[in-house]
């Protein structure tokens, strides 16, 4: 397995919303595994329930995690390249709490420069158990997009950081020739969102594979999928992708 390092990404997960994926939201287009990549997103301990993460979503226990090393397998056996990203922050990151004194976790300041940094628990910390690869998934992925290493900036898009520096998904698709892309992960709300909708910006057709995505909560999940839909990105359910989406 592949690992590329690139830049800033932190992301706050603690509650969940199922997606329900919707009909008439989308045209469902042929796939060819040379043009296709699947961008696994966050599936990393500290934002899972099953494996106590500090971030962990509602949601995301032993069942979601089988879900989704399934449809990993199943991509795979097709002959579709897998990509996983990988929160990987530095000790003191800018989105972790306690790097800011007093203040405290899932609350929002001002840095100097005048941006704004929602705060959270520690995660995802460079070498730590909490920041690998959910199992089994670490053993179905081609290659891992790290982010998150800048001490600064911090990202919810798996293509770039709040700093605006991209990171190396980008090229990786343009080498390998990719057009369309596969996203879904953890959460629905925020990181995948933000992949979803840059990737779609650069130019790639994306499909959101909504059953294998938790959300933050109800509201904001809505709001998601409202703005994925403006972006013409699609929307459905794994099982309709494996049934009407994928060329041999």
């Amino acid at each position: 397995m592949k690992t590329i390092q690139s830049v800033a990404f932190a992301i706050a997960l603690c509650c969940t919303t199922s997606l329900k994926a919707q009909e008439n939201t989308v045209t469902i287009s042929q796939l060819s595994p040379k043009e296709t990549a699947v961008i696994l997103v966050d599936l990393q301990n500290d934002f899972t329930e099953c494996n106590k993460g500090s971030l962990a979503v509602s949601g995301t226990q032993a069942d979601y995690i089988k879900s989704v090393a399934e449809a990993v397998r199943f991509f795979r056996a097709k002959g579709f390249f897998v990509i996983a990203t990988q929160d990987w922050h530095p000790k003191g990151h800018i989105s972790f709490a306690q790097s800011h004194g007093k203040e405290k976790p899932f609350t929002c300041i001002t840095l100097a420069d005048k941006r704004e940094q929602m705060l959270w628990p520690v995660h995802c910390v460079q070498g730590s158990k909490g920041a690998e690869i959910v199992s089994p998934l670490s053993k179905l992925i081609d290659c891992t997009v790290r982010k998150g290493t800048n001490l600064q900036y911090d990202s919810y898009s798996g293509f770039k950081d709040d700093g605006g520096e991209y990171t190396a998904l980008q090229k990786l698709l343009v080498d390998k020739k990719i057009n369309h892309l596969i996203v879904f992960g953890l959460a629905a709300d925020y990181c995948v969102k933000e992949t979803a909708i840059d990737g779609k910006t650069l130019g790639w057709n994306i499909f959101l594979v909504a059953d294998l995505c938790r959300g933050v909560n109800e509201k904001t999940t809505e709001d998601a999928l409202q703005e994925m839909r403006e972006k013409e990105i699609h929307i459905l359910d794994f099982s309709a992708l494996k049934m009407h989406a994928v060329k041999e």
